[in-house]
């Protein structure tokens, strides 16, 4: 069995002599073994072994002679132990979660306070093929993609399992060989719990009356949608820089490239987008998938609410995801001010804003404009000129009759996403519309022969939206 798991961790590439190894010990016939295994790798390997036991307030007097039976046993072979009380079913009240889901939690909180104080680099885990065919079937009943269906993963960030090659069985047959003692959980033998109802009911049956190698050939296929799940992961972070643009708030996901992947990777790239900004994976389901990807059916405007106080919207180019009213655009707003000047310079972000007070006879006056500099008549400008962002009320005369348009037309109109309306520039005469900054300037503020003073803007920082206007 030695070997078997040697080549186990081989494989994986689980262990090496540089490594700190927190190892999660409950005093039970698997956490033992696993104890066990790790002091024999360490005679090949010499890294080094850390426990961690949790007592969890919930069998009395049972969990203190656990607890008692780990820092003996951990004492006579040399091993450093920490040991956590925490009184889950509290926690789980508090919480409103599962004594189960409480439980993972506070093992998991030990586990990285222990990692940090030790400079640990890995955490194992006692899990074995038994457990991982229960996850396989809760996941089946409650509903999963293949991700769910492959089960525990040998390795996943810093947790490794070096026992996941094992049955059960397996286990039990060599710590009986070994004479080797450990405690028994009562708890096991009860069907309080999910998991428990299919370790005592459900797989039993299916080794009786359907196949007795029901957990291992079980296993053999959770470990080939393992790799199909991985070459899913690398192709879903390929397509995800293919056709989705990271913004301020969030993220856009590109229409156009997005209809062009795998029906399969869609709802992957969907996924990928949610998990980013929300920073959490439980509770996004296909449904939610299912919602944000009919948006791209829907008019731009529409919007669709989605967990952990996300929205998806619809705009022009695709669909934009980001948290609620984190998104918007502080309001900047600079008064052009030249009573100590001729001259001002203004920062807004990336973009440099440079004024000009000049007089029409000047030599400099009527220079060609270009791209970012603009001039405009300021004998005829009738209110405080400002460098600002939109605000409701702007409009802009755009015909030389003096036909105007609102600013909100002038947009949907130019199709300019949304999302981007609050990060252009205006030059304003109140809510009369100089230059939208990129794209157009008004046809009343000309120069003209007429004109005595002209106010030249220059704006530095980039293009917008690519036009030269």
């Amino acid at each position: 069995m030695l070997k078997k798991i040697e080549q186990y961790v081989s494989k994986w590439d689980m262990l090496k002599k540089e490594d700190k190894v927190i190892a999660g010990v409950s005093g039970g016939a698997d956490s033992i073994c696993l104890l066990f295994v790790l002091l024999e790798l360490q005679k090949k390997i010499p890294f080094e072994l850390v426990v961690v036991h949790v007592n969890h307030g919930l069998r009395g007097e049972a969990a203190d002679r656990d607890e008692a039976y780990v820092k003996e046993f951990c004492k006579k072979h040399g091993i450093t132990c920490e040991i956590y009380f925490e009184d889950v079913e509290l926690i789980a009240k508090n919480r409103k979660q599962s004594t189960e889901e409480a439980g993972r939690d506070v093992r998991r909180t030990a586990f990285q306070r222990t990692m940090e104080m030790y400079g640990g680099t890995k955490i194992a885990l006692a899990h074995h093929k038994n457990d991982s065919v229960e996850t396989f079937f809760m996941n089946l009943a409650r509903g999963t993609g293949i991700k769910g269906l492959g089960g525990i993963r040998p390795v996943f960030g810093e947790y490794i399992r070096p026992l996941l090659c094992l049955t059960r069985t397996e286990i039990e047959a060599y710590l009986k060989e070994q004479e080797i003692l450990y405690c028994e959980d009562a708890t096991n033998a009860s069907d309080d719990y999910t998991r428990n109802r299919i370790r005592n009911h459900v797989i039993p049956y299916m080794e009786q009356e359907v196949n007795a190698k029901t957990v291992s050939h079980i296993s053999e296929t959770m470990l080939q949608l393992q790799e199909i799940q991985i070459f899913l992961e690398e192709q879903t972070k390929k397509c995800f820089e293919m056709c989705v643009k990271e913004q301020k708030n969030g993220y856009l996901v590109v229409e156009e490239s997005f209809m062009e992947l795998p029906n399969v990777l869609k709802p992957l790239v969907l996924k990928e987008v949610l998990v980013r900004i929300s920073q959490k994976e439980k509770d996004l389901e296909e449904i939610h998938l299912q919602t944000l990807s009919a948006l791209f059916e829907k008019q731009v405007g529409r919007r669709v609410d989605l967990p952990y106080d996300m929205e998806g919207k619809r705009v022009y180019d695709g669909i934009c995801v980001r948290k609620k009213n984190s998104g918007e655009e502080k309001a900047f707003c600079v008064e052009i001010d030249f009573s100590d000047g001729f001259s001002k310079e203004y920062q807004w972000e990336r973009k440099r804003i440079i004024c000009r007070l000049l007089e029409n006879d000047s030599k400099d006056a009527g220079s060609v404009e270009k791209y970012g500099t603009k001039c405009f008549d300021y004998d005829i400008i009738s209110d405080k000129v400002c460098v600002r962002t939109r605000q409701p009320g702007d409009y802009i005369t755009i015909h030389s009759d003096g036909r105007t348009q609102k600013l909100k037309s002038f947009f949907i109109n130019e199709k300019v996403p949304e999302e981007k309306r609050d990060e252009i520039l205006l030059v304003a005469d109140g809510h009369h519309i100089l230059w939208i900054t990129g794209m157009r300037t008004n046809m009343m503020y000309q120069v003209c022969e007429h004109t005595k003073r002209i106010l030249e803007i220059r704006i530095d920082g980039g293009e917008e939206h690519g036009r030269n206007s």
